[in-house]
């Protein structure tokens, strides 16, 4: 039988694009599958923020009447008219390991994005640089972390297959923390919080974080200005990333460094590792899902770096490298020692040269593919 294309319109193609890679990744050690409602939400006008300002469409593929593959398409006004160029978005594609299904699909989202004037494709990539991106590439015998993506190892065959070329990658890194920091590491920190007056602020619960949202959400804008893939949130999208990865926070790893006039000058958000929990969970809160959540925010084993942020006037002064030196030692408090980072751009090499002072390997790498149309 033929592949079918459906466009996501119904109550049973969304529930289809959504619960696929739940059904793909089923026999899988590595996936890692993410809270079901909130793969759902972003597809929803009503719920997505990004949508006000975007053009989205998706679709499913159906082959001897099973749903076998799936993909989506958006066009983002604000990052078009960063990047100058008329780059639409390839998103969420899933598939079997078969040609004609992939072509198919990718060939429904590539004539929809030409439909609405755009020159090439290029993906994947979500909705902002807070969803899903990038094909993995490199480290399918990795567990990822909770921010990251999972794929099979013929996904990216089949990108090259239809003419797409390496646009960018992200590295990921495993950080071994060391069981003392160096004492010149210990002076030289507390050389740079004399001289520039700086202020370390610390979290014990989520009352005392709940001041700083706002603030980390403005700074993560202008600290990612110009970083590929990236563009000014509106104030809508922030608390709508504040509402949904804000209340799984650990407060405790999370930092602040304060300036002048108590300005943030830079964060780092951490967290225990949620992996193998949301393994447990199967994508779901209910009914025992949360259960495995708080179990692993109460008694963590590894640790996920999710995001450092410093404003860009700011990190030459060795900010980003005070901030690690207090996430290590509430790691060290907790008794862990790995430390899974999420996806940093190849050519963000600030952010790459602080890991060399930590024992570490390179051992996952995520792709944005692109493709003229």
């Amino acid at each position: 039988m033929s592949v079918e294309i459906r466009e996501v319109k119904d109550k049973k193609t969304t529930k289809d694009f959504v619960d696929l890679p739940y059904k793909l990744y089923k026999d899988s050690k590595y996936w890692v599958p993410p809270i079901k409602n909130g793969e759902k939400e972003a597809l929803m006008p009503d719920k997505n923020p990004a949508f006000k300002f975007s053009k989205a469409k998706f679709w499913v593929a159906y082959k001897d009447g099973k749903c076998v593959g799936r993909i989506g398409g958006i066009i983002i006004q604000p990052w078009i008219e960063k990047e100058g160029k008329k780059k639409g978005r390839i998103t969420r594609p899933d598939f079997i390991d078969d040609k004609e299904v992939s072509s198919l699909l990718f060939k429904t989202a590539e004539e929809w994005l030409k439909s609405e004037g755009m020159e090439s494709a290029h993906g994947p990539l979500g909705f902002s640089n807070l969803d899903h991106q990038g094909v993995l590439v490199e480290g399918q015998d990795w567990l990822p972390s909770v921010f990251s993506d999972y794929h099979y190892e013929y996904y990216h065959r089949h990108f090259e297959a239809l003419g797409y070329q390496k646009e960018i990658d992200w590295l990921e890194f495993r950080i071994t923390f060391p069981e003392k920091l160096p004492e010149k590491s210990i002076k030289v920190a507390n050389m740079i919080i004399k001289r520039y007056g700086l202020k370390i602020v610390l979290f014990n619960n989520k009352k005392e974080l709940e001041p700083y949202k706002k603030n980390i959400m403005d700074l993560f804008n202008d600290a990612f200005s110009e970083l590929f893939g990236t563009y000014p949130l509106t104030q809508e999208m922030k608390q709508f990333y504040i509402d949904k990865y804000f209340p799984i926070l650990n407060p405790k790893f999370v930092k602040v460094i304060l300036g002048k006039n108590d300005d943030i000058y830079g964060f780092i958000i951490a967290m225990p590792s949620l992996s193998k929990a949301m393994q447990k969970a199967g994508g779901k809160l209910f009914p025992f899902g949360w259960w495995h959540i708080m179990q692993a925010l109460k008694h963590p084993q590894e640790m996920d770096l999710v995001l450092t942020g410093v404003k860009p006037e700011y990190q030459k002064l060795g900010i980003a490298a005070l901030l690690t030196n207090e996430l290590w030692k509430t790691a060290n408090a907790a008794g862990i020692q790995f430390v899974e980072t999420t996806g940093m751009l190849e050519n963000n090499h600030v952010a790459i040269q602080m890991w060399k002072s930590y024992e570490h390997i390179q051992h996952k790498r995520k792709r944005c593919y692109m493709k003229d149309l």
